[in-house]
């Protein structure tokens, strides 16, 4: 057998099922995870319980291998198991603390279903449900085990989990980058929106595509009186590849696996003709749809008789989850401050004595409904260069004072903040306040952003696109915005300080 041509099986074949495969490592490294967690809830629990108190370890095994599979399905149900990621995972992160809780529900009602009958065979007059337990007895027995153990357990298989799923996205981020497992796509369009898109594509790298190019829609194009390119030119340094004319040709070529229909103005005859000849030659497609500004934003579907309707989801926090949020900001910046008082001595020296001016800058910044507010930092740019202009995305900005330069890398600047958010003008998450004369040019869709209080993190600040412009990176703010729930505040919250101690604060 020839070895070269078995790699190039392998690797043919790895390259074609990759997401299969990686989804089914992801479950066998899921049950491992379970599996260690229960191990050492079992260790620290027998620790704790004390000489004489300790219970058996086969006591537990079939304990262990209920909590495995429920763990498993729990994932599965909670979608962890996706191809397709939410923006920055933030979703998987929530959909592990649900998970987690739910299958602890689970594990101990099953537990007390599955108990041992206490019967070697079923009686005479044995009810339905008594012959189902007999039939189904795995010798559990609640009493045996102890509560402290299980809840170690459960504590770790979150912790655990949190922990494997992190170290996972960020292999297949590195495989992403290396080539492996990535899909050719191409960009059908070349307008606007399609040059949008594509510009999401080459900011995180790491979605798995690889674009091979745009496919112009020929004399249909989606900008009328819009320059058509050609053939072989490039757009944002993107080649054009062809026209959708040339589908069949291109699919073969450069073996396409997705297509991005980015055309969302074109006709509607053209638009089916195109995604059914994608269909017909096995190519992936989605479809940028008219009206995408209103999609991007959470919709409900009515309908009247056959008519379907779209309509705007309710777009306000509850009010529980509001006072949620307040109090879990309250508590976390008083404790900040208090934590942080010493930082915040050290920091107001070091500006004071790096460069002439005051220690704190103050600037105005449009908060919830549009409403201004003085928005405190740490100053970091010499002060006749601190006036209202677009914010540094470099470290090497010749505006930024030596000391601005290092507090601005771990976000310390940011600190002062602290006591906005005791004030009740920013939260600990949300969008990032920007300045009047920015808002001043605010469409509808920009405008969106100012339905939430600002907070000192978010979801751009923890994102690829953290050195980019705000307003430029709508995409982030927006998804907030529509999903904001104090669990995504935890997990934002969580992965701001996991950047904070890499040193990938803003420039």
């Amino acid at each position: 057998m020839n070895p070269v041509g078995s790699r190039t099986a392998v690797g043919t074949f790895v390259r074609r099922h990759f997401q299969v495969l990686a989804t089914w490592i992801q479950v066998g490294i899921d049950a491992v995870v379970v599996l260690i967690a229960c191990l050492i809830g079992f260790e620290v629990g027998s620790k704790m319980a004390g000489p004489g108190a300790e219970i058996p370890f086969e006591v537990y095994v079939p304990l262990w291998w209920l909590i495995v599979l429920v763990s498993l399905l729990c994932f599965h149900g909670f979608g962890m198991y996706r191809t397709v990621k939410s923006l920055l995972n933030i979703e998987e992160f929530a959909a592990i603390t649900k998970s987690t809780g739910v299958c602890f529900l689970l594990v101990i009602t099953l537990m007390v279903f599955l108990r041992s009958p206490g019967f070697e065979s079923p009686p005479v007059d044995a009810t339905s449900l008594e012959r189902l337990r007999f039939a189904l007895d795995f010798g559990f027995t609640p009493e045996a085990y102890s509560r402290v153990t299980i809840g170690i357990t459960f504590t770790a298989l979150f912790l655990f989990t949190c922990l494997s799923r992190l170290v996972s996205f960020k292999v297949i981020q590195s495989l992403y980058r290396r080539g492996l497992g990535n899909r050719n796509a191409v960009v059908i369009g070349t307008g606007e929106t399609a040059r949008w898109l594509t510009r999401k594509f080459l900011l995180v790298p790491t979605l798995g595509l690889r674009l091979r190019g745009f496919v112009t829609m020929g004399e249909a194009s989606d900008e009328p009186g819009a320059t058509i390119p050609e053939v072989g030119t490039e757009v944002d340094g993107v080649p054009v590849v062809g026209t959708v004319d040339e589908l069949p040709r291109l699919v073969r070529e450069l073996k396409i696996n997705e297509a991005f229909v980015a055309v969302p103005s074109v006709e509607e005859d053209t638009m089916m003709r195109v995604v059914e000849e994608l269909d017909s030659l096995g190519v992936t497609y989605r479809v940028v749809p008219r009206f995408y500004q209103l999609l991007s934003q959470k919709v409900r579907i009515e309908t009247l008789d056959s008519i379907p309707l779209i309509t705007r989801a309710v777009r306000r926090l509850s009010l529980p989850s509001a006072i949620a949020k307040r109090l879990l900001d309250l508590l976390l910046a008083t404790i900040g401050v208090v934590i942080l008082a010493p930082f915040f001595l050290l920091a107001a020296v070091l500006v004071k004595r790096d460069t002439p001016g005051p220690v704190f800058y103050r600037q105005v910044r449009i908060g919830k409904d549009g409403q201004p507010f003085e928005m405190l930092k740490f100053r970091t740019m010499y002060i006749h260069m601190s006036g209202d202009a677009v914010t540094p995305s470099s470290e090497h900005d010749p505006r930024i004072t030596p000391i601005g330069r290092l507090l601005r890398r771990y976000s310390l600047d940011e600190m002062p903040q602290l006591f906005n958010v005791l004030k009740g003008e920013m939260s600990m998450v949300g969008p990032r306040p920007e300045m009047p004369f920015i808002v001043d040019q605010y469409g509808p869709l920009e405008r969106e952003r100012l339905r939430a209080k600002p907070g000192i993190t978010g979801l751009w600040q923890i994102s690829y696109a953290r050195n980019e412009a705000i307003h430029e990176n709508l995409d982030y703010d927006i998804y907030y915005v529509e999903n904001r729930s104090l669990l995504l505040d935890v997990v934002i919250l969580f992965l701001t300080l996991f950047a904070i101690v890499k040193g990938t604060g803003a420039h």
